[in-house]
């Protein structure tokens, strides 16, 4: 692939970390494989989550269900320059791999735009929060989909193996290695979590999680109090 100025373009590798989502994988995978190499890690899934990914063309492998080990996994086997993160209950919107390949060479990495794929008022409000975060804090989480410079993400250690958290981990140690950057694209997430627990519920859980994480307890652990729902059509 090559870019406007003739040059080669930076290759790009998507890891999707996947446990029992034949339900949702295939959108996810579709919304990035004209753009990039895919992996898929599965976790020890029970479904067809394995035949869902390789019917799409990704290359598939198996791993421990541990986010951060698999996402570990899926880096190992990557060729792009850039690496991007996607969850599998999550797609990107058109254009997102053009935003990453015009990036500066300071931007180390970053994320997207989060935005819920459902309609209503209060999903809007949460859109309109986590981007007030990503401006203030400089802080985006995984639904955001993460990307990173390969060199960036080999000069902060890698991939954390974690359960749980390994986004927060990831995106602090790049946040004191170089400039973040938050693409226009939006990186539509299911609403099944916000189905589950209510708005209000959610986000109580999520706030509840990352202070208990802040305050030191382990990620095993926490991966234990916030077992995601399970997979279903958004």
């Amino acid at each position: 692939m090559r870019d406007n100025h003739g040059m080669a373009a930076a290759r790009i590798s998507v890891v999707i970390p996947a446990r029992d989502e034949e339900a949702l994988l295939a959108r996810a995978v579709g919304s990035v494989e004209t753009d990039a190499e895919v992996i898929v890690v599965d976790g020890c899934s029970s479904d067809r989550t394995r035949e869902v990914a390789a019917s799409r063309g990704a290359l598939v492998l198996s791993s421990p269900p541990s986010r951060g080990v698999q996402l570990e996994a899926g880096v190992g086997r990557a060729r792009g320059d850039w690496l991007v993160f996607l969850h599998a209950d999550t797609w990107l919107e058109e254009g997102w791999a053009e935003a990453i390949r015009a990036l500066e060479a300071g931007v180390v990495g970053g994320a997207f735009r989060f935005a819920i794929d459902a309609p209503g008022r209060g999903y809007r409000l949460l859109e309109t929060a986590v981007a007030l975060r990503c401006a203030i804090l400089r802080l985006p989480y995984g639904d955001q989909a993460l990307f990173v410079r390969r060199t960036a993400l080999d000069r902060v250690g890698g991939i954390a193996p974690l359960p749980l958290m390994e986004d927060v981990d990831l995106a602090r140690r790049l946040g004191r290695e170089g400039c973040l950057a938050f693409l226009a694209p939006r990186a539509f997430t299911s609403p099944r979590r916000w189905d589950r627990y209510g708005l209000v519920g959610a986000t109580l859980r999520n706030w509840c999680v990352l202070a208990l994480y802040a305050a030191g307890v382990p990620p095993a652990r926490l991966a234990r109090l916030y077992a995601p729902p399970k997979a279903g059509p958004s």
